[in-house]
């Protein structure tokens, strides 16, 4: 980084200081991870520069000849790794990968299905203050209080009550394996289209651990950072007789240009998620989440659903006389990484929260396992028993430090 030292030097340390914090504390924030060396160089790269509207073979622009060979490249390469008809690698983002899909098959004011916010699903499923919420109809559904998790036979009671014309499902923060043909069958009952957001579950899915729902959905949308460990971005997959309609809303619907660059980065994550050494690394990610919400559970904490099947689990003090805001600003001072989250029921308001949710596939990516796990969760409960003492924060901070050191991230790109 040279030219930025010299040129930006305020950017530079802003940059130099990120790469320090990644590296000297725990990521165990769910929906972030840590790309390859490969990925960074393609998403940093010369293709930055082009502008290229339309798709390969039918752009608006001159000149896309190689930018097209890295698009072709992703696309064909997303439908080997999970095995779908059609796939849509533009979106700039998940929430527009799944606004893409609605303004495809939906008119506002349509009817739709989607996993309430507070209870695991995302902004773009329905939220009153979201786009979504504000375009269409949202009817939430929510987990079981006893069991936090989903009743696939009311889904389906509640499916033909409000006979939604989409069904959403997908979740940033529900632990569970989730059954695509219960959910096909919901959207059958009443005709309706049944889109699935597999943002978190994406590298889990491509790797075989958890199933699949190109068999059943019409659209799967995605992120391809988080499990898959690509770029920050989006994609749509879906049936080939929605393909046009879907291309067309993705490019002039609601976006223009394509980022280039980062479609190239898609590509490159793509082919190292097809590789064995990703299949362990999924593997490897289950049985570090394992791990630590059971070392969590067996220290007193109230874990959502009793467990996980995922990369992830969720925390919920609804029990304790602190909150999950206060939770997430402790194990920072020690050094630890998460993010305050509402839990099914929470009592507190969104920005405060009764809940923090854990995720392991950055650890995993920087080669922690499960003896790790172990010491991470005794982190993490000495910082709740001592949040209110600084002293004993910072001392485990300097725990976490030793550590992360035993697992060096980007070590060429550290001063």
């Amino acid at each position: 980084m040279s030219y930025l030292k010299e040129i930006d030097p305020e950017i530079y340390d802003a940059i130099l200081k990120e790469v320090n914090r990644e590296s000297d504390k725990l990521e165990l924030i769910a929906s972030e991870n840590f790309v390859s060396e490969a990925v960074l160089e393609a998403a940093g790269g010369i293709m930055t520069n082009k502008y290229a509207e339309g798709y390969p073979g039918k752009r608006y622009y001159g000149g896309c000849e190689f930018v097209d060979i890295a698009e072709e490249l992703a696309r064909e390469r997303a439908k080997k790794l999970f095995g779908c008809e059609h796939a849509n690698v533009q979106p700039h983002s998940g929430s527009q990968a799944n606004m893409a899909v609605y303004f495809t098959i939906l008119e506002p004011g349509d009817k739709v299905m989607g996993l309430d916010l507070s209870h695991g699903g995302h902004l773009t499923h329905g939220h009153p203050i979201n786009f979504s919420g504000k375009l269409f109809e949202f009817h939430g559904y929510q987990v079981e209080k006893e069991t936090e998790v989903v009743d696939m036979d009311k889904l389906i009671a509640l499916a033909k009550e409000i006979k939604p014309k989409l069904i959403v499902t997908g979740a940033s923060a529900y632990p569970r394996i989730l059954d695509f043909a219960k959910f096909r069958e919901a959207a059958d009952a009443v005709g309706a289209y049944l889109m699935v957001d597999i943002a978190h579950i994406a590298g889990l899915i491509a790797a075989g651990y958890h199933p699949s729902p190109i068999p059943y959905a019409d659209f799967v949308t995605s992120t391809t950072h988080k499990t898959l460990r690509g770029p920050r971005g989006g994609m749509v997959m879906c049936k080939e007789k929605y393909a046009a309609d879907l291309d067309r809303t993705v490019m002039p619907g609601i976006q223009g240009g394509p980022l280039m660059h980062i479609i190239a980065a898609k590509a490159v994550a793509f082919k190292e998620a097809m590789s064995d050494d990703f299949k362990d690394y999924q593997k490897r990610i289950l049985e570090n989440a394992r791990t630590m919400s059971e070392e969590l559970k067996a220290r007193g904490y109230h874990i959502v659903s009793g467990g996980t099947d995922t990369h992830l689990f969720l925390m919920s003090f609804l029990d304790r006389d602190f909150s999950g805001k206060k939770v997430e600003k402790a194990l920072d001072k020690a050094g630890i990484t998460v993010n305050k989250n509402t839990v099914p029921f929470d009592t507190r308001k969104p920005f405060v929260t009764s809940g923090i949710r854990i995720g392991t596939p950055a650890l995993t990516t920087r080669g922690m396992g499960v003896e790790e796990m172990k010491t991470i969760a005794d982190f993490i409960d000495r910082a709740i028993i001592n949040m209110k003492d600084d002293e004993e924060l910072d001392k485990i901070r300097l725990e976490v430090k030793a550590l992360c050191d035993k697992f060096p991230l980007y070590p060429g790109r550290k001063e």
